[in-house]
């Protein structure tokens, strides 16, 4: 069937209730949901995991599986209602007027297939063009996403390609029909802030470009705030709040948006002076709404009587056109002068060193075993992985250890905790040289001082044993108790202190969400006699309003136990609020160390400034500089000449950059950076993120 060109909306989704059948009865998914796009606009939809924000995505493309359903509503996509139509026609849509790009890129495309040959199949099957003048089209597509050399590209598997680029050659399917609506399911969370600082540009660039609209769902409010003209707030299967940007960031109208944005960490925000505020509660289960609201058991401004009477319906927000709101009592509420109270740390003072590292290098052999190679009596290379790393760790101090995916964090985790040894140099823990012991030859006492939280809370716990036995199991390993009863004590204890009800002891992990999980993973990590406390990116995996509890309760506990804490992130927003100092490393390398305060105002390492540059912030106040890198992060296998960053750095000034490494330039007591520039040209650099007069003003 032929789309007419009407003056209708691109989509437009009309009293949409959603649902899955399952052998336990109906789950009603979403619920009374409206949402209305234009040509060239783009939408964001944010909201908590489990919200309803992809099954909207999917009802969309009419992918809802075998058990899910429209039970009511319309989805009308250029005038026409996509419910009705059949399998053929749906097929001709899909892919060429409506396209999709999904959070995990390696999941879409097919491994066993080369680049071309899976772009060439969208624009032959849609359009019926040749071979040859599909192979063009998808060789320009691939230019137009700035992948290096196109036809190369082409020839390659998926696999031989890093994330950012998969996402690259994604996007570019995706646009290779000209759709005229893109969907976007959190297509950036697995990619550095670079990289999906690019990827942000490109997509907005290209939709200009072609026209096309988007429905870019993803819980970051700081990427909605770049790349949309409007957003649509969800909780639990509504639509809670929907207006302009500036309307529903500026002048949020619905509790659980407020909630969203008191979760974040913005320029401003202080863990001791101005501490993140969490949302109280869980998302509640399609079977365990309440009545009436259904975010009224977890807000403030709940009122009996009021808010649990009826299905609360939108409301027109008075004198703002397009500002709408799903709240009985919004314009009751004093929001100038509701101040909710956060999680507020206390200050701890830094005690002496704990962890020292010294020149600590981890190389990887690499062996060319290839005829030629074996005929020379074979040849060598190494992977720098870590290459002469110098720090040191204060008692109670947060440590936070930032850079780009291949950079080397993850490595200094691994020979931290002896899962890897160290090639050369020393790491030293309360004096006692570890970098050549691995863990298997680390007595009891030695592995509880050094413990790691780890990225994915889904992954780290037994699925077959209760979530108590586990903490009672580390206790007994490094002898901290003796005796089931005092174990048992012991354990409630750290379910005590990770603030998890006794009761949940019993519980194995399945039954838990992810924000308890990993609480619990906390618990058994400061369950032994710890020191040092290594958190590999230990909130990423969770929703922006459990990352604050999970933050508040990481500070509290290592306020008192006085214990010394690395955290290893990618998100520079959470290390301002989180951290006491920082180190930036590159290509296995530290290229600046400083205060936390330091690192984030000028002078900057130029790495540095492109990493702050590439972060999204959810505050209309806040101007940035736009820093985009180019090209892709050198191999650690064969690292540049001189300067590591000299390949990809916007303030190279010659030869010296390719020639000779880089000095380490005192900027202060505790700030270093490694670089060329001579230290005034350092001192002159602008702050990349300025706060506006609303921010500076508070």
């Amino acid at each position: 069937m032929s789309l007419s060109r009407t003056p209708h909306p691109v989509l437009e989704c009309k009293d949409l209730c959603l649902s899955y059948f399952t052998r336990s009865g109906e789950v009603k998914a979403v619920v009374d949901f409206n949402l209305s796009i234009m040509p060239g606009e783009a939408i964001g939809l944010v909201g908590e995991s489990g919200c309803g924000k992809s099954t909207v995505a999917l009802a969309i493309m009419q992918y809802l599986g075998r058990n899910g359903s429209i039970v009511s509503g319309e989805i009308n996509f250029m005038g026409q209602n996509l419910c009705a139509m059949n399998e053929a026609e749906l097929r001709r849509i899909r892919g060429k007027d409506i396209a999709m790009v999904y959070q995990e890129p390696m999941a879409s495309l097919n491994p066993s297939m080369k680049i071309g040959k899976q772009l060439i199949e969208v624009p032959v099957r849609h359009e019926g063009l040749s071979s040859e003048e599909a192979y063009q089209r998808a060789v320009r597509l691939l230019d137009e996403v700035n992948l290096p050399d196109p036809d190369m590209m082409m020839k390659r598997f998926p696999h031989q390609l890093s994330g950012g680029q998969q996402q690259r050659v994604l996007i570019a399917m995706a646009l290779l029909s000209r759709p005229k609506l893109l969907l976007l399911d959190e297509p950036t969370t697995a990619l550095d802030v670079t990289v999906e600082a690019g990827i942000v540009d490109l997509i907005r660039g290209i939709a200009k470009t072609y026209g096309t609209s988007l429905l870019y769902i993803s819980h970051n409010l700081g990427l909605i705030l770049e790349t949309c003209n409007r957003i649509t707030v969800m909780y639990s299967g509504q639509a809670v709040e929907r207006g302009s940007i500036k309307q529903v960031f500026d002048q949020m109208r619905h509790p659980y948006t407020r909630g969203l944005f008191s979760s974040i960490p913005l320029p401003g925000a202080d863990r001791h002076e101005h501490p993140l505020v969490p949302i109280r509660g869980q998302l509640p289960l399609p079977q365990d709404r309440p009545q009436g609201c259904y975010f009224s058991s977890r807000c403030d401004f709940a009122k009996k009587g009021v808010c649990d009477q009826e299905r609360i319906s939108m409301q027109a927000v008075a004198g703002k056109q397009g500002h709408v709101v799903r709240c009985a009592r919004y314009d009751e509420i004093d929001w100038a002068n509701y101040r909710p109270e956060g999680l507020k740390q206390p200050i701890s003072k830094r005690g002496g060193e704990v962890l020292v590292v010294e020149n600590m290098k981890k190389y990887y052999e690499l062996k060319d075993r290839s005829l030629r190679a074996l005929l020379k009596g074979g040849k060598t290379r190494y992977v720098k992985a870590n290459d002469g790393l110098s720090f040191s760790a204060h008692e109670a101090e947060t440590v936070a250890i930032v850079g780009e995916t291949g950079c080397g964090k993850s490595t200094l985790a691994k020979v931290l905790m002896g899962l890897e040894c160290a090639t050369g140099g020393s790491i030293k823990v309360k004096g006692k040289d570890i970098a050549e012991v691995p863990v298997q030859q680390r007595n009891p006492q030695m592995i509880g001082t050094l413990q790691i939280v780890f990225q994915n809370p889904f992954e780290t716990l037994n699925p077959s044993y209760s979530v108590g036995s586990q903490v009672e199991r580390v206790l007994k390993k490094f002898g901290i108790t003796r005796g089931r009863a005092e174990t048992r004590r012991k354990m409630y204890e750290m379910m005590d202190l990770v603030k998890l009800p006794r009761a949940f002891a019993t519980r194995k992990p399945r039954q838990l969400s992810g924000g308890q999980k990993q609480r619990i993973g906390i618990a058994r990590a400061f369950a032994g006699d710890t020191k040092v406390i290594i958190a590999d990116e230990p909130v990423s995996a969770l929703d922006v309003s459990v990352q604050a509890s999970v933050m508040a309760l990481l500070s509290d506990i290592q306020h008192k136990k006085r214990t010394t804490l690395l955290f290893i992130s990618h998100d520079l927003s959470l290390v301002r609020y989180l951290s006491d100092r920082v180190l930036v490393m590159y290509l296995g390398r530290i290229v600046e160390e400083g205060t936390t305060e330091e690192i984030f105002s000028p002078p900057y390492h130029p790495y540095t400034e492109a990493l702050l540059s590439a972060v999204p912030i959810a505050d209309t106040s806040v101007t940035k500089k736009r820093i985009v890198l180019k090209g892709e992060l050198p191999s650690p296998s064969n690292p540049p000449s001189g300067c590591p960053f000299q390949t990809r750095c916007p303030r190279k000034i010659g030869s010296i950059c390719e020639t000779e490494p880089p000095p380490i330039r005192k900027i202060s007591a505790d700030h270093s950076i490694a670089c060329h520039l001579e230290e005034d040209v350092l001192r002159k650099m602008e702050p990349v993120i300025e706060l506006g007069k609303k921010k500076a003003a508070a």
